[in-house]
């Protein structure tokens, strides 16, 4: 299911994550297709098996963190408060059950609201743009690999190790 051959280990993730300048909060507005990259997390690959298309940034106030290109429907905001992130990491034979089950289960997890804020924090001792989740306990934060090109850290509370993912702006 992945699409990315994008892989390192989470120290070199977090070396190249530091070594990038820091995305500003105005370069986010827009659409951005997104991908993981492998550092043997264990998220590694989720959002690639739940048809994950990317973010759209329409402004400062107003983020839908989770967009998702699924068959029948098409392109669509999910809500991540409906998705119970800690099952999603142990459910069995995830990579496979998950590309079925998200179609079906989509009805109930939509929105047609955003669901999360952009801001500028600091993180790791530089000013970086991130985005707040509303309902849950995430910041994704953004270094600039290129114009078109960021680099995201999920900063999530409890989590043991980050997650990292990239984004490509949508022309």
């Amino acid at each position: 299911m992945r699409k990315n051959n994008d892989r390192m280990t989470t120290a070199q993730a977090i070396e190249l994550f530091d070594s990038l300048p820091p995305a500003r909060a105005d370069q986010m507005i827009g659409r951005w297709r997104g991908e993981g990259i492998d550092t043997d997390h264990p998220r590694d690959g989720l959002l690639e098996a739940s048809y994950w298309h990317g973010k759209d940034f329409q402004s400062h106030e107003a983020v839908y963190p989770l967009i998702h290109t699924l068959p029948i429907w098409g392109r669509v905001a999910v809500n991540p408060a409906m998705i119970p992130m800690t099952l999603v990491e142990v459910l069995p034979l995830r990579d496979w059950i998950t590309p079925v089950l998200f179609p079906i289960i989509y009805p109930l997890m939509r929105t047609s609201k955003p669901k999360a804020r952009l801001r500028t924090i600091e993180f790791r001792g530089r000013p970086h743009a991130a985005m707040l989740y509303d309902a849950k306990p995430i910041h994704d934060i953004f270094a600039k690999l290129d114009d078109d090109t960021m680099m995201g850290w999920m900063d999530f509370r409890g989590m043991e190790q980050p997650y990292f993912f990239k984004l490509h702006r949508e022309v």
